[in-house]
């Protein structure tokens, strides 16, 4: 009786000897500082007049429609993040179109169901509609740089971005 007692004993050490190993050998280094935040440069900016273009292609129906009242601020930005750095939440009071120019930035959308994310690479564009929902670009690369290009259309004397906390249906981390 006692030989089992001692077996089970020996068992229940090394079990615990060997779970703690495991867990002490995978435990993660202090957390490291956060990447600062990306290095923006404003290539153009220009006051536009009124728009209402009205574009059409045959026979493909492309088409495309802009039209606002008043003038806009239009800008041309040069944004570059460092592996691991996000823009932070945010909003902008009209549309950018985005260019991913070296690099993949992840882009998570508070208007998507759980802030759902799309990775853009190189070569990839999209477009933020504006409006009053935020998103936050992340470079997910450990290793790269990444370089995006937008070009913003917003109302004139607008802010060119607004700050936001992340929305309480976001967790990204």
């Amino acid at each position: 009786m006692k030989s089992k007692w001692t077996c089970a004993l020996l068992v229940a050490v090394l079990g615990t000897s060997v779970y703690g190993g495991n867990v002490l050998a995978s435990a993660q280094p202090a957390d490291s500082p956060p990447a600062p935040p990306p290095t923006t440069k404003l290539l153009a900016q220009s006051v536009v007049g009124e728009l209402d273009i009205k574009a059409h292609t045959t026979p493909a129906r492309w088409r495309a429609k802009i039209k606002t009242r008043g003038v806009s601020d239009a800008y041309v930005v040069d944004n570059t993040l460092v592996p691991g750095a996000t823009t932070g939440w945010h909003s902008h009071p009209g549309p950018s179109l985005i260019f991913v120019v070296a690099g993949a930035v992840t882009n998570y959308s508070s208007d998507q169901p759980g802030c759902a994310s799309h990775t853009y690479n190189a070569g990839d564009s999209f477009v933020d509609e504006g409006g009053d929902h935020v998103h936050t670009l992340l470079n997910p690369s450990t290793t790269k740089t990444a370089e995006t290009i937008a070009v913003q259309i917003l109302p004139h004397g607008a802010p060119r971005k607004i700050n936001a906390d992340e929305p309480t249906t976001c967790h990204i981390g």
